[in-house]
C-alpha cells in the first residue's frame, strides 16, 4: 500500500493546534527540573550487582526512554526470564515534585514532532532508562515459564545492571537476542492459543517523521521481533498480577468481551468480508487464525478490536476476580514506568510481595486513586492519536479533491459505513445505503480541511 506525504508542511503547522487543543505540556517547571537533576545523581544502595547477566533491550530504533532489559536462561525444561524494568521510584519520592508532576500527567503522550514525556529527559532518557552506556538501577522481576506457557513469578530484587546492547525491531538478528527468546515467545503464544486469549494486533496507522523534517502516513505492519518482544511483556505482567491477586492487592487492567449481540453482528461482517467462519468456532478461537497480512482478514481484526468494550484500570476488591478478555487471563500493567505513572506503583506492591514484605499504603492509596487518572490520560492519549491521523490525512489530501478512489467498506454503523481506502491509508466515513462490510465502493474525494481536521467523501457508485 502507498504511503500519503505531506508536501506543503500542512501537518507540521496543524500539530502546533492540536499541542494547544489538548492541552500538551510543552515543558517541565523549572522545581521539577530541579528536583529531576538532583535525583539523577542519586546514588543506589538497595540494589544488589546483576552487572554480569547479558541483558539487552529491544525497541524502536530511536527510542531512548527505555523501560525494559531482559536475560533468559534454562532451569530444566523451564525457561527463566530475569525481566529489568527501569526502577522508578528510586528516584522519584512520594509527594516531591516530580511525582506531583507525573500525576497531573498520567502517561508520555508521543506525537510525530515530539512527546511530552511524563518524567522528565534527564530520568525518562537519561539515569532511569536502561541504555547500554553504564550501569543502571532496576527492579528485575524473575518469571519462570513452563514448556505450556504458563508463568510464575519466582522472585523480584532491586539491581545493578548493565545492559549489553540497544537493539532495534528492524534491524535485529536472532545472533543478538538470547538463544531461548523465540522458544519463550513460542510457548506465551501457545498458552494464549491454550487458554482462548483473544488478543489482537492489526496494523495501525501511523504518522512518522522523516529525516528530512516531512511527514508520512502509513499502514506499519507489526515485526516478528516486536511480537516476540511483547510476549516477553505479557509473560511479565500476568505472573506479577497473579502473586498480586493471591496475596489480596494489587492495579489490574480489565476489559470485557463482546457482547452476544457484538458477536453476531461480526460473524455478519466475516460474512461480507468473505471470511469463513464455522458456525461451531468461538471468536476467540476464530480470530487467533487472522493474519494483518491480509487485506480483509486485517479489516475485520480492527472489526473485533472496536466491537469489544475499552480497557480500565481496577484495584484489588473481596471476591472480584478482575479479568482481561482479550488475554484470557488477570492482567496488570507493571513494565513500562517510565511511560505510565500506574506501573511505578505496580512494580512496587510486586516488589514488596515477592519478598514477604507488607505493600506500602502509600502504594495500597495510589490504586485507589489511580483508575480515573489514568483514564483521563488514556482517553488524552486516545483523542491525540486519532487527531493527528485526522490531520495527516486531510493535510496529504488537500491538493487532491476531486478525485476518486478505490475503498473497501470496512464496517457500518448509525453515520454510515466506514471505509478503508485500497490503495492509500486512510480510513474514512461516507454516506451510504445499500451496502455491507466487504463491498468494494468507488468515492470522490469533496474535502480535505486540515484546519478542521476533516475529509469528506461521497459514494459514486
Amino acid at each position: 500500500m502507498k504511503t500519503l506525504v505531506d508536501p506543503s508542511n500542512a501537518l507540521a503547522q496543524g500539530l502546533a493546534a492540536l499541542r494547544s487543543q489538548f492541552k500538551v505540556p510543552v515543558a517541565f517547571p523549572p522545581d521539577v527540573l530541579a528536583a529531576a537533576e538532583t535525583a539523577a545523581k542519586r546514588v543506589p544502595t538497595e540494589h544488589v550487582d546483576r552487572t554480569a547477566l547479558p541483558f539487552v533491550t529491544l525497541d524502536p530504533a530511536t527510542s531512548t526512554d527505555l523501560d525494559q532489559a531482559f536475560a533468559i536462561e534454562t532451569a530444566g525444561s523451564d525457561l527463566l526470564l530475569r525481566y529489568a524494568i527501569a526502577d522508578v521510584a528510586w528516584f522519584v519520592d512520594d509527594g516531591d515534585a516530580i511525582d506531583v508532576e507525573a500525576w497531573a500527567r498520567g502517561t508520555t503522550l508521543y506525537l510525530p514532532d515530539g512527546k511530552a514525556g511524563l518524567y522528565p529527559p534527564v530520568l525518562a532518557e537519561g539515569a532511569a532508562s536502561l541504555l547500554p552506556d553504564g550501569p543502571r538501577p532496576a527492579v528485575i522481576f524473575i518469571v519462570r515459564v513452563a514448556p505450556d506457557g504458563s508463568v510464575k513469578l519466582d522472585g523480584a530484587e532491586r539491581a545493578i545492571i548493565r545492559s549489553r546492547a540497544k537493539l532495534a525491531y528492524d534491524s535485529v538478528r536472532d545472533s543478538d537476542l538470547p538463544p531461548d527468546f523465540a522458544e519463550l515467545a513460542r510457548r506465551i503464544t501457545a498458552a494464549e492459543d491454550a487458554r482462548g486469549a483473544s488478543r489482537v494486533d492489526p496494523p495501525e496507522q501511523e504518522v512518522d517523521r522523516q529525516a528530512d523534517g516531512s511527514f508520512e502516513l502509513q499502514f506499519r505492519p507489526r515485526l516478528e521481533a516486536e511480537d516476540r518482544n511483547a510476549a516477553l511483556s505479557l509473560a511479565t505482567n500476568l505472573a506479577v498480577a497473579d502473586a498480586l491477586q493471591a496475596h489480596h492487592t494489587g492495579l489490574f487492567r480489565v476489559m470485557p468481551a463482546p457482547d452476544a449481540h457484538a458477536v453476531v453482528r461480526l460473524r455478519n461482517t466475516a460474512r461480507a468480508f468473505g471470511l469463513s467462519w464455522p458456525a461451531d468456532v468461538s471468536l476467540e478461537c476464530y480470530e487467533n487464525g487472522l493474519s494483518a497480512n491480509d487485506p480483509r482478514q486485517a479489516a475485520f481484526m480492527l472489526a473485533i478490536r472496536r466491537a469489544g468494550g475499552g480497557a480500565a484500570y481496577q484495584p484489588y476488591r473481596d471476591g472480584v476476580v478482575p479479568w482481561h478478555a482479550p488475554m484470557a487471563a488477570t492482567y496488570a500493567h507493571a513494565t513500562a514506568p517510565l511511560r505510565r505513572l500506574a506501573d511505578r506503583y505496580v512494580v512496587r506492591a510486586a516488589l514488596a510481595v515477592a519478598n514477604g514484605q507488607p505493600v506500602p499504603e502509600v502504594v495500597a492509596q495510589a490504586f485507589e486513586k489511580l483508575p480515573p487518572v489514568m483514564a483521563h490520560a488514556d482517553a488524552t492519549g486516545g483523542q491525540i492519536d486519532r487527531a493527528v491521523i485526522d490531520l495527516a490525512e486531510a493535510a496529504a489530501l488537500k491538493d487532491r479533491v476531486g478525485e476518486i478512489f478505490g475503498a473497501v467498506v470496512t464496517d457500518l454503523d448509525q453515520k454510515g459505513a466506514r471505509i478503508q481506502l485500497s490503495d492509500l491509508p486512510v480510513v474514512a466515513r461516507v454516506d451510504a445505503h445499500g451496502v455491507e462490510p466487504g463491498d468494494t465502493v468507488r468515492v470522490r474525494l469533496t474535502g480535505a480541511d486540515p484546519e478542521r481536521r476533516a475529509i469528506t467523501f461521497v459514494r459514486i457508485n
